[in-house]
């Protein structure tokens, strides 16, 4: 499933989507919420330039947005429907939830975004 090589690879695990041997984070744990976005400005590896040009990852607000609108329906399907909630109860769980998963929708998004653009290069860094 997590084969190396394949964008499913790169976008789960925060890896070089270039050449895939290294995180493009400076700290990989999402939950160090003061260094969430922080992101080594190359692949140590493989020399690939994350920030492809400026502001790039604005575009991945996008699909930050079409992640917690996503998020937010699950959330409510599963209170309102299969636990019963009321209305009021399923908007916290909505709210409850976006809260807990921010930190790793917004590193998905961004993976997300980046490997719409970049393929998997399996000489990548060989010299």
């Amino acid at each position: 499933m997590l084969k190396k090589g394949s964008k499913l690879n790169s976008i789960l695990t925060g890896n070089c989507p270039k050449c895939q041997k290294e995180s493009m984070y400076e700290d990989k744990n999402p939950l160090h919420l003061s260094k969430v976005l922080k992101m080594n400005d190359n692949c140590s590896h493989c020399g690939f330039k994350y920030q492809i040009e400026p502001s790039f990852f604005y575009g991945a607000m996008y699909v930050s947005y079409g992640l917690n609108v996503a998020v937010g329906i699950a959330a409510f399907i599963v209170s309102f429907v299969f636990f019963g909630a009321t209305i009021e109860q399923a908007f916290i769980a909505i709210i409850l939830t976006l809260v807990v998963l921010f930190p790793f929708v917004l590193r998905l998004s961004r993976n997300l975004y980046i490997n719409m653009f970049v393929s998997y290069d399996p000489k990548a860094g060989e010299n």
